[in-house]
């Protein structure tokens, strides 16, 4: 009787020296190898992607938790796969998305349905009317082991590298979270002591660690304690960072007869979207006064067409966000009636950083200040946050714009 794990690696292997489909293209853009056809093979006992390449190419492969994922680095790829590439699974895998990570460098994400472990990771040179192939063979593993394994595996002896070793920190893509107020300037206050900048510090710091937990992304504080920071201090520690995306976190009071209340996310825009944004916004962009700033001689931003270009794609980039934010937020957070608002906050003014401001709620409502200050409620809203940026960030390699 033949085994099932014999049929499995049969099938693999007839898999892997099957006929490539014609390829559409010899080399991308400046010589880039070219990723032309991709498939899965397998079951839950073993499952194998394989990419058709028109060149070789050297590859790290690593593992990631909370989602599972395996991730793929490899050197920048010009990707022209069928449509529908990635959007199925197969075995172990219940999809895989693809793109650029940043210039030079292409990152293929694989998200899986169970604990597994990397059992080969290479990319077999070009021969016989074959193209390039890059493989990845996945079986099934544990929580444990599969959080406990850094080992690197060798590939082909053509070169390939298999490696559990994360990329550097320097080379991820940099989050800016911003925790409003501090020092000086105290924020809002609320009921049994509640107080801004306390809660949206806490709050900040608990976003850090979700955000980084994953691997795939460096945070940065606006604030590492209770000290104040301009407005446009808080932008400049965005622009010098480099950072693909900032989330500005307030919790204010407002004076409203129906108890406004409900996280609400505001982006940038030159007028308000109701007479609420933009009351917000002034009492937010006050905040320079209130620590007695002289903001006479505060620099104009940079001007021009190239100013306006940025401007236009930042715009756009944060409105995806923005939106992808509310859908995550819906999950697990009390919204306000109008959770998407726009209003002219100078600290989401980076003319090249997509920006948003998250109202976490309403010190002025009695249940959203109770809540703010629940340790539960901030795991719930945290991870929500966390995952909208896991989302934002994945599509956004997915279109080939991961930022930076």
């Amino acid at each position: 009787m033949i085994r099932p794990s014999l049929i499995a690696a049969l099938l693999l292997t007839a898999a892997l020296l099957a006929p490539a489909p014609p390829a559409r293209a010899e080399s991308g853009a400046a010589g880039r190898p070219v990723a032309t056809d991709a498939r899965l093979v397998g079951d839950d006992a073993r499952t194998r992607l394989i990419i058709d390449l028109s060149a070789s190419a050297d590859i790290k492969a690593f593992t990631l938790a909370d989602p599972y994922r395996v991730v793929i680095d490899l050197p920048e790829i010009s990707f022209q796969l069928p449509e529908a590439a990635g959007r199925e699974g197969r075995g172990l895998v219940s999809a895989y998305r693809f793109g650029v990570l940043a210039p030079g460098r292409s990152r293929i994400v694989v998200d899986v349905k169970r604990p597994v472990a990397i059992d080969k990771a290479f990319v077999l040179d070009a021969v016989e009317g074959q193209p390039a192939r890059l493989v990845l063979d996945l079986t099934p593993s544990d929580r444990k082991t599969f959080l406990q394994s850094r080992a690197a595996r060798e590939g082909d002896p053509t070169g390939a590298i298999a490696s559990t070793a994360p990329p550097k920190t320097n080379d991820l893509p940099v989050v800016v979270i911003d925790p409003g107020h501090g020092g000086v300037d105290p924020g809002a206050s609320g009921p049994q002591g509640a107080s801004e900048k306390e809660i949206v510090f806490e709050f900040a710091k608990r976003l850090k660690e979700k955000i980084e937990a994953g691997g795939e992304r460096r945070v940065v504080l606006t604030r590492d304690d209770d000290t104040f920071v301009s407005l446009p201090g808080r932008v400049k520690i965005a622009r010098d960072n480099a950072a693909a995306l900032m989330i500005s976190i307030h919790a204010d009071t407002l004076q409203d007869p129906f108890g406004v209340r409900g996280a609400t996310v505001y982006t940038l825009s030159g007028k308000a979207s109701d007479k609420e944004a933009a009351k917000l916004a002034d009492k937010e962009n006050r905040a320079d006064l209130i620590a007695g700033l002289d903001l006479s001689d505060e620099p104009e931003e940079v001007a021009g067409i190239l100013f306006e270009l940025a401007r236009r794609e930042t715009s756009a980039f944060t409105a995806q966000f923005a939106k992808g934010l509310v859908r995550e937020l819906k999950k697990a957070a009390k919204l306000n009636k109008n959770p998407l608002r726009s209003a002219g906050f100078r600290v989401l003014k980076a003319p090249d950083v997509p920006s948003v401001l998250l109202e976490l709620g309403y010190l002025s409502s009695k249940e959203d200040a109770k809540l703010m200050m629940s340790e539960a409620w901030r795991e719930q809203a945290t991870q929500a946050v966390a995952e909208a940026v896991d989302r934002y960030f994945a599509t956004r390699i997915a279109q080939g714009t991961p930022g930076r």
